[in-house]
């Protein structure tokens, strides 16, 4: 059977992971797969840095793009297959090696789903979760203190330097090629039960 691919964006911080989180719980976890960017960068030190040597995630350059569509590629083609998790250089992450199996439903997540022709043409269903930029900064910081230990002056720098170029030069065009763009500046709620709906008969007619 043939998986219904969707692949979702947004601005760094949008609430992607939440609105993921949220959209598993609606299905049976064996009829998903979830493949995230976060496990394709490359090696810290090969992450390309700013006129000031900080190094910049934030890029398409950042991405290993051809491992990431060979793996969507294997998946869809109903192949499963295994990748380290990557820990942003964490110390306290201990790093997973990661499974990924063959599902109905597979859903890939990242910033650049959308930018890397080659990943975009694999997707049957294209989202695009948005954000203000007040509310992606707030965000943010909770998140990469908590998750990648960065300090409050690292956060507020990368998200000026880096976060907002990226959004405004790689990001927002790719609003146009969205299926569906999905506001999240306080809830999602409704927006989710359509789209549930909308996968659920997707799922049901390759049955």
């Amino acid at each position: 059977m043939k998986p219904f691919l969707v692949g979702i964006t947004g601005g760094s911080a949008s609430g992607k992971t939440m609105f993921l989180n949220s959209l598993l719980h609606l299905f049976d976890s064996r009829d998903i797969c979830l493949i995230s960017q976060d496990n394709y960068y490359f090696p810290r030190d090969q992450q390309p840095v700013d006129e000031n040597g900080v190094k910049n995630f934030d890029t398409p350059q950042s991405i290993d793009s051809a491992a990431f569509s060979s793996d969507i590629r294997k998946i869809k083609a109903g192949e499963g297959f295994q990748r380290q998790e990557y820990t942003f250089n964490n110390p306290k992450v201990v790093p997973k090696l990661l499974k990924f199996s063959p599902a109905p439903l597979v859903i890939v997540e990242g910033l650049f789903v959308m930018h890397f022709p080659e990943l975009n043409e694999l997707m049957d269903l294209r989202l695009f979760i948005d954000a203000k930029a007040h509310v992606k900064l707030k965000r943010r910081i909770i998140r990469d203190k908590v998750e990648r230990g960065y300090d409050l002056d690292d956060v507020l720098y990368r998200f000026e330097k880096h976060v907002m170029p990226t959004y405004d030069k790689y990001l927002a065009p790719m609003k146009e090629q969205a299926d569906i763009i999905i506001p999240n500046n306080k809830s999602f709620d409704r927006a989710l039960e359509v789209l549930a709906g909308f996968i659920d008969s997707k799922l049901r007619k390759r049955e």
